[in-house]
């Protein structure tokens, strides 16, 4: 007799499926993070990819997971930005650099800056990668302090402290978010230079009380 027909479905059409279920629900969690903020419901998320709860946890059993991959690309352009200011020869300007654009990262995506700035206890790990973050940021500042490009007396605590300034601006439109966090980072090098040592400030941002 001649074989019979299978009726299971072929691997590689799960597969795709797979990756799409993945990518839906990845894109769904940025888009309901950048809107709610990372605490938003996983079942929100779901919705809006247009899964179900159980496929979301599935793919993604914690909140922790989920927030990790969602924002995996911008973590993985905050290392490329360290390590090219690690390998900057004049280690103030890889500093500002480096803030310039992980500031531009937190106003223009408000799901990563409040993923960032989360305290999650297995999120953003990367097998030590915020260890390797830290270690890394500690050279620097004492690379720009030792070279005079930063003041003696500025400490790795300051970095999370234009971090946190800069998560103000989250709110505004990017085309206002954007020049008003390299005018805010602009004075606060000012503060971090040695005397004498002050740089222009770019152009004011379009910010009036109405933004306050």
């Amino acid at each position: 007799m001649p074989a019979q027909p299978s009726h299971n479905p072929p691997a590689e059409p799960l597969r795709a499926d797979a990756r799409r279920n993945r990518e839906r629900i990845l894109d769904a969690a940025r888009e309901t993070f950048a809107a709610r903020g990372i605490d938003a419901p996983m079942s929100a998320v779901a919705r809006r990819a247009g899964v179900g709860a159980a496929t979301l946890y599935r793919r993604f059993p914690t909140r922790a997971a989920l927030v990790t991959a969602a924002f995996a690309e911008q973590l993985a352009l905050c290392a490329a930005a360290l390590d090219d200011a690690l390998a900057d020869p004049d280690p103030g300007r890889g500093l500002r650099v480096l803030l310039e654009k992980v500031c531009a990262m937190q106003v223009t995506d408000r799901g990563f800056g409040a993923a960032f700035m989360a305290e999650f206890p297995d999120a953003f790990d990367y097998e030590g990668e915020r260890d390797r973050a830290e270690h890394g940021l500690t050279r620097l500042v004492r690379r720009a302090r030792d070279t005079g490009r930063l003041r003696a007396d500025f400490a790795l605590t300051d970095i999370m402290l234009v971090l946190l300034a800069n998560t103000g601006l989250a709110g505004q439109p990017p085309e206002t978010a954007l020049p008003a966090s390299r005018r805010l980072l602009a004075h606060l090098f000012r503060s971090f230079a040695p005397e004498g040592a002050a740089t222009p400030l770019p152009p004011p941002a379009g910010l009036g009380l109405r933004h306050v």
